[in-house]
């Protein structure tokens, strides 16, 4: 790991302002408009992303370069990023694992999840994992790896697109209905023109779910990468997560997605919701 050094300061130390105005802003008086930006930041980061630096996040969000430099000596001093001087750039730092963790834990999902999912993941020399939506993406909470070689590199934090990703797709399987239409309205201006062929592959597979309790995805996301998902519906339906099962498409066929892999993660799916039910 980079040697980390001290926070570099911002050229302005004045009040944040300026940059990509949420909906909201000059309407709802109750919006902390630096508060959002700061998180606007911590959404930036994908997962692939080591490092990036204030130029790039600007780019990425919207925002300002000289506001987004106040923001990430914010984050920074306060622990949810870090800087790295050899790369003058900044990694996220655990302060912005930590809520993620406890609403895992306060929720009792890890402790009843993990065994569930480690046993699948050992069983079938796959990836397991449970993600909740942010945005336009899915953000990974609980993953387990196999015991062999690891194909998806992917950690608590990393994030699928929702649209094309079958544990995007199974999550939107269990919303209410009114509830999906919003989210799929809400993708649909975030895709533009890709939309249409997208919203194809997305009913297609709102069919599999209701045919079948499980989406997939063949190579989509990721050329390299096969999964199959379902989702977890809590407390009724107000509450949705999805939890997927993938490993390398070369090995992975549609076939085995459909036949083994699908009905497996159904299943543990149902578990996981009937069990944290008990234990509300």
């Amino acid at each position: 790991m980079k040697r980390t050094t001290s926070i570099p300061q911002p050229a302005d130390a004045g009040l944040l302002s300026g940059g990509a105005a949420h909906p909201a802003d000059g309407e709802d008086r109750n919006f902390v408009t630096a508060l959002g930006r700061g998180l606007e930041l911590l959404r930036a980061f994908g997962p692939h992303d080591d490092f990036l630096g204030n130029a790039e996040l600007s780019r990425r969000t919207g925002i300002p370069r000289p506001t987004v430099s106040r923001l990430t000596y914010t984050l920074a001093s306060l622990g949810y990023l870090v800087y790295v001087e050899g790369q003058e750039k900044y990694r996220i730092g655990q302060g912005a694992l930590l809520p993620g963790q406890r609403y895992l834990s306060g929720a009792g999902i890890r402790d009843i999840a993990q065994p569930l999912m480690q046993s699948l993941a050992f069983a079938t020399d796959c990836t397991v994992a449970l993600a909740a939506p942010d945005r336009h993406d899915m953000l990974y909470l609980e993953v387990c790896q196999p015991r062999g070689a690891l194909v998806m590199r992917l950690t608590p934090g990393s994030r699928l697109p929702m649209a094309t990703s079958a544990i995007g797709r199974a999550w939107l399987a269990g919303l209410a209905p009114a509830r999906r239409t919003a989210v799929l309205a809400e993708l649909e201006r975030h895709h533009g023109p890709r939309w249409p062929g997208l919203r194809a592959k997305l009913d297609r597979a709102l069919r599999d779910h209701a045919r079948r309790g499980f989406c997939l995805a063949h190579a989509e996301w990721d050329r390299t990468v096969s999964g199959v998902a379902a989702p977890v519906c809590l407390q009724d339906g107000a509450e949705v997560l999805s939890i997927n099962i993938g490993g390398a498409s070369t090995r992975l066929s549609p076939e085995i997605l459909e036949t083994n892999l699908g009905p497996r993660i159904r299943e543990l799916a149902d578990t996981l919701a009937a069990r944290l039910w008990q234990s509300a």
